[in-house]
Order: C-alpha cells, then sequence, then structure tokens
C-alpha cells in the first residue's frame, strides 16, 4: 500500500509539471467541492480560497445538511454524511461519543490520544487538559456550515494530526428571521432548537440561538439533559466588520460506558451480561456535569481592494465534574491474588499470591466512588493579513493561547447494591487522590502562499512555526510534587499541488504537523511511578512531542447536482503516545511509540436526476502499529509489531443514501451505514490472555463484528414555512457494538466475585459499546 501510495503522488507530480499551458481559470469547467463556496485558508480568518485550488480533501455540511438530519444530533449527521468518519458509541451518550477521521480522534473521554483539532468561529475548543472535545457544549442551533479539512495542516495548528474541523456559527446578516424546530422521540427524547436572526439598518445585525435537549436514555441509568444559549451581535460596513458572540452551556449526562459480553468458564465461551440485556450497565454511576461561558470578538479591516486584516480574540472558562462508581483497586487486586479461596482456618489456599486471610477480604470495601473537580480558564488572540496579488495568494499571521487548569480527584469507599450501583460507606471519608495544578502558552506563526504557475496550475506553500511551554504542579498522596515545566519547539511544512483539466481537479500534498503532550501524559510518564487510566496523576518526566506527516493525492470534480471524489493519504506519526504497563502490577505510564501509520482511501459521488437524489461513498483504512513494542490496555499487555491493528477502527466503511421528491414539499429517504469488523482493545494480537496462563484459553478473535444499520428519514410542508419531518433509526433493530476492550468481568452471571466465599475464577471478558436499538424521532420546524 504504502508503495502504491508514493508512486501515485510521486505520478502526480511529474504529470503536472509537463502539462501544457491551460486556458484561463474563469474558462475552466467548474470543478468544485460539493456544497463548498469558500473554504477557510486558517479557521480564524474570513478570507477564503476557491476550493479548486486547495491541495487536500476537504468536505462539508451546509445548513441545509444539517437541518436534513432530522432530529440528530452534530456527531451522527458527520457520521452518515461525510467519508472517512465514524463514531464510537462508548459511553453510551449521544453526545459523549468518540468521533474518529482516517483513524484520528476527537473524544470527550479524558486519556484518549486525540487527533483531530476543533474550531468554533476560530475558537479552538479542544480543551486544555487532555485536550478533549465536550461535544455537548456546541451549539447546534446556531451552526451554518461544517468543515473537515484532512491532513497534518500545520495552519490549523498543534493536534492537527489526521484533519481538522471548523464550525461555522449563522448570523442575522445571512440568516434573517425565526426557526423553531421541536422533536419527541423514543426513550423519553425531547429536544427544541431555537433560532432568530436580526438584520438592521446601516450594516447592524443580531442572531440568538438555543438548543434544548432531554432523555431517559434507551440503556439504564442514562439519562441526560443539556442546554446552550449562542449570542452574536455586530456590523457590517464599507471598508470595516466586526463581531461579538457569546455562549453558555450547561449539562449533566449519564454515559455508563462498556459492558461485559462473552468470556471463558471452564474452558467454554459464556455468555454475558450484554447477551442477557442489552440495555443493562455495568455499574453507575458514570455522570458528568459540564459547563462553558466564552466570549470572543472578531474585527476584519478591508485595506485595500485586494488586502485585509483579521484580528479576534476570546475567553473561555471551562468546568467539569465527574461521578464514577467502579470497583475498588484493592478489591480487583484482592480477586485476583485470592482467586482461590482460603482454607478452613481462613488462612489463604495460595499463600505465595494472597497476602491477607479470609477476615480481612471480607472487609475489604469492594467498590470505590470516585469524583473529579476540573476547571480551565483560556485566552487568546490571533492575527491574519491576506494579499492577492494577480492569480496569487498570500496569507501571514499569528496565533496566541494561554490556558489554566486545576484538577482534582478523589476517592471514597463504597458497596455494591443488588443493581451494581455503588452506594458511599457514610462512615468513611473522601480521600483526595491526586492533583494538578498546570498552565500552558502556545504561539504559533504562520505563512501560506498559493502561486499560479499557469491558468490551471497552482503550487500551495505554507509553513508554521509553535512554541509551546507546559507546566505542572501535581499532588499526589504523599503531597506536593516540585513543579516541572516543558517546552517544545516545531517548524512544521507544507506543499501542495492543483491541476485543473476537463472538469477535474488533481491535487497532491505532503503536510506535517505535531501534538505536545497533554498533562494527564506528562503526569503519568514514569515507569517508576506507574498510575492507573483515566486520571491517576503520579509523576511527570518529559515526553517527547508527536510528529504526524500525511501525503495525499485525489481528484474531484463536479458540482452541487453532481459530483465525484477520489483520495489517497498516508499518515506516519512519529513518537506518537501510548499506555504502556510497569512491571507484573495493573498500572503503566503513558511512553514515546516510535511509529504509528493510518492510510487508506476515500471515494465518493453524489448526484441528482429529477426528484431523485442518491450519494455513495466507501472509506477503507489500515490503522495500524509500525514498530515493535508493549502497550498495557487495562487488562493484559499486547505485544505489537508492524502491522498489528489499532483498536475500534473498521478497515472498511460503506455509506449509502436516496432520497426522494415524491411530489413538492413531501420528500422520503433512506440511508445505509455498514462497517466491517474491528480489532477489541486488549485483543490486537489475538489474544485474550497474557503469556504464563492456560494456551487454550490464549488465542480467541474477540474483535468487535461488522454490521449494517438502515435509517428512513421523511419530511412534509404541509404549508408554506411549516415543516413535519421524522427520522427511524436502525430500522431492522439490529443488535450492534461499535468498540470492544478486554477487561476482568467482576460480575460473571451478575454476581460480584467474592473469593471469601469460595474460590473463584477471574476469567477476561469481551465489553463492548452497545448501540442504539430501533428508535424514532418526530418533529415539526417552523420558520418565517
Amino acid at each position: 500500500m504504502s508503495g502504491a501510495r508514493l508512486g501515485l503522488g510521486g505520478a502526480l507530480v511529474l504529470a503536472l509539471s509537463r502539462v501544457a499551458a491551460a486556458p484561463a481559470l474563469d474558462d475552466v469547467p467548474e470543478a468544485p467541492i460539493a456544497r463548498v463556496d469558500v473554504v477557510g485558508v486558517v479557521p480564524f480568518a474570513d478570507s477564503g480560497g476557491d476550493p479548486r485550488l486547495l491541495p487536500y480533501a476537504v468536505q462539508t455540511l451546509d445548513r441545509d445538511a444539517l437541518r436534513d438530519a432530522q432530529g440528530a444530533n452534530l456527531l451522527e449527521a458527520m457520521a452518515r454524511r461525510l467519508h472517512g468518519v465514524n463514531r464510537n458509541e462508548i459511553t453510551g451518550s449521544p453526545f459523549q461519543a468518540d468521533l474518529t477521521y482516517h483513524g484520528f480522534r476527537a473524544s470527550p473521554i479524558l486519556g484518549t490520544g486525540q487527533g483531530l483539532s476543533v474550531y468554533l468561529d476560530g475558537v479552538r475548543v479542544n480543551e486544555p487538559f487532555g485536550d478533549v472535545v465536550n461535544w455537548d457544549m456546541l451549539p447546534e442551533a446556531a451552526l451554518k456550515r461544517v468543515w473537515l479539512v484532512s491532513g497534518s495542516n500545520p495552519l490549523y495548528g498543534l493536534n492537527t494530526l489526521g484533519g481538522a474541523i471548523a464550525l461555522e456559527t449563522r448570523s442575522g446578516r445571512t440568516d434573517p428571521g425565526f426557526e423553531g424546530a421541536f422533536s419527541v422521540g423514543a426513550h423519553g427524547r425531547r429536544r427544541a432548537d431555537l433560532a432568530y436572526g436580526m438584520r438592521g439598518p446601516d450594516g447592524w445585525h443580531g442572531f440568538a440561538a438555543a438548543t434544548l435537549f432531554d432523555e431517559d436514555g434507551w440503556r439504564a441509568q442514562s439519562a441526560g439533559r443539556l442546554g446552550n444559549l449562542f449570542v452574536k451581535a455586530g456590523r457590517e460596513g464599507r471598508d470595516t466588520d466586526w463581531q461579538l458572540t457569546l455562549l453558555g452551556g450547561r449539562s449533566r449526562m449519564l454515559g455508563n460506558g462498556l459492558v461485559p459480553s462473552y468470556r471463558f468458564d471452564d474452558g467454554a465461551l459464556e455468555p454475558g451480561l450484554y447477551e442477557a440485556d442489552r440495555r443493562a450497565v455495568y455499574t453507575f454511576p458514570d455522570r458528568t456535569r459540564n459547563r462553558l461561558l466564552q466570549g470572543a470578538v472578531k474585527l476584519t479591516q478591508r485595506l485595500a481592494q485586494d488586502r485585509e486584516l483579521t484580528a479576534s480574540a476570546y475567553a473561555r472558562n471551562s468546568r467539569r465534574d465527574t461521578v464514577g462508581g467502579d470497583v475498588g483497586d484493592a478489591y480487583a487486586d484482592y480477586v485476583e491474588d485470592c482467586a482461590g479461596g482460603f482454607l478452613a482456618d481462613g488462612s489463604p489456599a495460595d499463600p505465595d499470591d494472597c497476602g491477607v486471610t479470609r477476615a480481612q477480604g471480607a472487609a475489604l470495601h469492594p467498590a470505590s466512588l470516585n469524583t473529579t473537580s476540573t476547571r480551565q480558564i483560556g485566552r487568546g488572540a490571533s492575527i491574519d493579513l491576506a494579499q492577492a496579488l494577480g492569480a496569487h495568494r498570500f496569507n501571514v499571521g499569528a496565533a496566541w493561547d494561554r490556558s489554566r487548569v486545576d484538577f482534582a480527584q478523589y476517592e471514597q469507599e463504597a458497596f455494591f447494591t443488588s443493581a451494581r450501583g455503588v452506594v458511599a460507606d457514610p462512615d468513611e471519608e473522601r480521600e483526595p487522590a491526586s492533583a494538578v495544578t498546570g498552565s500552558a502558552r502556545a504561539l504559533g506563526v504562520y505563512a501560506t502562499a498559493t502561486l499560479a504557475l499557469s491558468s490551471a496550475t497552482h503550487v500551495t506553500a505554507s509553513a508554521r512555526y509553535n512554541h509551546a511551554r507546559v507546566a505542572n504542579t501535581l499532588t499526589t498522596e504523599d503531597g506536593p510534587r516540585a513543579p516541572e515545566a516543558f517546552t517544545y519547539k516545531r517548524l512544521n511544512p507544507a506543499l501542495g499541488v492543483t491541476h485543473l483539466r476537463a472538469g477535474l481537479t488533481w491535487f497532491a500534498n505532503l503536510a506535517q504537523s505535531n501534538r505536545v503532550p497533554t498533562v494527564i501524559e506528562l503526569g503519568c510518564a514514569d515507569p517508576d511511578e506507574p498510575c492507573r487510566l483515566p486520571v491517576g496523576l503520579q509523576s511527570d518526566p518529559y515526553l517527547k512531542q508527536v510528529i504526524s506527516r500525511t501525503v495525499e493525492a485525489g481528484l474531484r470534480s463536479g458540482g452541487e447536482r453532481r459530483g465525484f471524489n477520489a483520495t489517497l493519504y498516508r499518515t506516519v506519526n512519529r513518537d506518537d503516545i501510548l499506555f504502556g504497563r510497569a512491571g507484573a502490577s495493573r498500572a503503566g505510564y503513558f511512553s514515546n511509540f516510535a511509529r504509528t501509520r493510518h492510510q487508506g482511501g476515500d471515494v465518493g459521488a453524489h448526484g441528482q436526476w429529477g426528484a431523485w437524489r442518491a450519494s455513495a461513498d466507501y472509506s477503507y483504512l489500515r490503522a495500524t502499529y509500525d514498530a515493535n513494542g508493549t502497550l498495557f490496555t487495562g487488562a493484559r499487555t499486547v505485544t505489537v509489531r508492524p502491522g498489528t491493528p489499532i483498536a475500534g477502527l473498521p478497515r472498511h466503511t460503506l455509506k449509502l443514501g436516496l432520497d426522494w421528491d415524491l411530489r413538492p414539499g413531501l420528500a422520503l429517504g433512506a440511508d445505509m451505514q455498514a462497517v466491517s469488523h474491528a480489532a477489541s482493545q486488549g485483543n490486537e494480537d489475538g489474544l485474550i490472555a497474557d503469556a504464563g496462563t492456560d494456551e487454550d484459553l490464549r488465542l480467541a478473535d474477540w474483535s468487535v463484528r461488522g454490521h449494517a444499520l438502515l435509517n428512513l428519514h421523511a419530511s412534509w410542508q404541509p404549508a408554506p414555512r411549516w415543516e413535519l419531518f421524522a427520522r427511524m433509526s436502525n430500522v431492522l433493530d439490529r443488535r450492534v457494538e461499535s468498540f470492544g476492550a478486554i477487561a476482568v468481568d467482576m460480575f460473571p452471571q451478575g454476581r460480584l466475585l467474592q473469593p471469601h466465599l469460595g474460590a473463584v475464577e477471574p476469567a477476561h471478558a469481551r465489553f463492548v459499546a452497545p448501540g442504539a436499538p430501533r428508535t424514532l424521532n418526530a418533529g415539526v420546524r417552523y420558520r418565517f
């Protein structure tokens, strides 16, 4: 694959260098990216570029596409409509899912390796602590357009390893009037989206949007609710535009994570809790509360006809509080060490491993109620100067960001209820487990130029210099540690070419970007002081920054009514950051891994023929480790070699869509998403237990099976300005899973393992993230 990939890129460059002079750009048959008019060169500037000249793949969802989601949220719409995008329902909450693009993640889960940068009106929304993305804090009712940019684009700043997502909001200037949508659905789901835009005299405009969401959840103990408000005001003048935005939101989400599936018992494969009841949860509660307040200002000054200056600044405050009920670490160690049970006199049957008596084991608290508190403050500013000189385009600018993080984790010994709920022991104190106070500063200076070699051939060269400093002060059970500070520097270049000929745009691009280690990774990077995921901070030695390089080539053609695109890509991460085991313990630490590789291709087409509209997209992804090494997945140590798959990423994805305008105002449609199987975390090497255990039980393929989901949707306009809509997801009610992991099932057949009552077998099981069953959502929309 790699040889063919590089060969195609080289062939494209060679061919383009020999192309004869072409007609002027305006005379070349148009080949814009479908549904894209102007694409921002950088995420925080108003100046845009002709999408035909971009040497990399760009996808978009405009307001109509987002509205046609018919009650689905942003994550669902992106997973259904954009090629290369998948969604893992790891927590079970619709607003707390993992989004992957070409195998790189944007996730709300702390400790997950992030690889996508996300911007809202030019403000980076990856949180400082862990680079996580809180999807529940995005103002979906205010969104005008979503851009998905592929590759390690240096202009999008830190953490743009596999791509970037840029979200643009509406304004009263472009969206005057009122729009309200109300929907209800299965499992107590209720949602309201309200928006009002006003366009006044002398260029004044204002806009406000709000989203309210509430549901009982299709799984047990999984109710959730959120609300956010977005306000924008500004003025557009002859030479000067300015705007102010304010975003506030809060949410309370319950996402109860993975549930045990199959396990080996006495050499036989036994079904687990998931097979008995896919709505069940393993342990609870698992509650997350988010709050956000963000303000931003942007000023655009047209200095001349072909010169524009954009300056912006923002302030962002967020807080996250979590409550999680889990099996206690000490009790889990006790079950593993004392599985053989005890003798009649109370002594352990296996004294070499078990160091407690029956009475001491019975006195242990089996559960732990874990709470965390995170407070984050971010400030930043950017400036961009755009200049056009004939057919050439130039941008230079800088971006500065500063943040402060205060994090604390607490533990309280607890008991399990009969339903596996965790209840704190009122006689035990809540004890601090770990804390960190940190700050980060990042400065990026960039320049980019698009040069017209001929009327049809353009070369784009870019470079960005990043300078970042991360400072931490950790507090553990032993008290505060000495402050640590680390500095990272990197110059990231990019070079691409496009050629327009006979209605086709051919493109090729080489790009590099970098990611700085996060506080959670630096705080757990010492093999002599390991910790437990996701937030057990112990020590913060140095980690190298991740360097990502992407080579990409492809072609695109067509427009709004019909279009075609095909892309091949290869991204290699050097010094990727993975979690590894420390000795024989169940704790581990983050460390740099030599190389990981993501390579594959996307091909898609869409068209409209009279009353019919159709689309088809296929994505191939081979995401693998590209060096020898080991990683700790929580239950076992996995030995990886070049070619070992990365967990949770299907190799094949197919998306089909068909819509029919039955008559004016009435539309029916269907869409289908199919994915192949994906490796489970902890089973990447085809084993389910480490060496030294029974050989017959070690070999097993516990990957998550492939599946196909069919969805139906309809809309009807019974009167002007009114629209009724409905969507049925998973029409065939297929039982599917989107992620898998190997872990010890402490509740086989729903009963807690208790060695003091008799010998037990703490066996590894495949835990899965269940997909939602058949659900129906219906609503009404009014616009004027």
